[in-house]
C-alpha cells in the first residue's frame, strides 16, 4: 500500500514549462507502475502519462505525446511530470495513481491516487 502526494502545481503563463512530482508519504512505489491523470473543471478524468514499473515503457496521451514528459527515481520514491509548451487548456487538476506490477491507461485500474495538484495556465 503507498500513499501519494503531488506538489509542485501553480499559476504560469501559456508557452511556460512546469514540473510537478508525486512522492510517496508511506509504502514504496518500486513495484508499482505510475500514472498521472488530470481533471478540467465540468470534465471528466483524463489520461495523461505512465510509466512502468521498471521505467522501460512511457505512454502518452494523446494531446500530451511531445510536450510531456514522465518518468521516476524509485530511489527517491518520487514520480515526476515536466510539462513544456503549457496552454490554457492544460488546466486541471493533476492526479498521481499507482497500480502493481502493470501500466494500464484505465483510470479504473488503478488502486492509490493521490489529492491532486492544481495546473493553471493563463493566456
Amino acid at each position: 500500500q503507498v500513499q501519494l502526494v503531488e506538489s509542485g502545481g501553480g499559476l504560469v503563463q501559456a508557452g511556460a514549462s512546469l514540473n510537478i512530482s508525486c512522492t510517496a508519504s508511506a509504502g514504496t512505489i518500486t513495484n508499482y507502475a505510475m500514472a498521472w491523470f488530470r481533471q478540467a473543471p465540468g470534465k471528466e478524468r483524463e489520461f495523461v502519462a505512465v510509466i512502468s514499473q521498471n521505467i522501460d515503457t512511457t505512454f502518452y496521451g494523446d494531446s500530451m505525446s511531445g510536450r510531456f514528459t514522465i518518468s521516476r527515481d524509485n530511489a527517491k520514491n518520487a514520480v515526476y511530470l515536466q510539462m513544456n509548451s503549457l496552454q490554457p487548456g492544460d488546466t486541471a487538476v493533476y492526479y498521481c495513481a499507482a497500480r502493481r506490477l502493470i501500466a494500464s491507461l484505465r483510470e479504473s485500474a488503478y488502486d492509490y491516487w493521490g489529492q491532486g495538484t492544481q495546473v493553471t495556465v493563463s493566456s
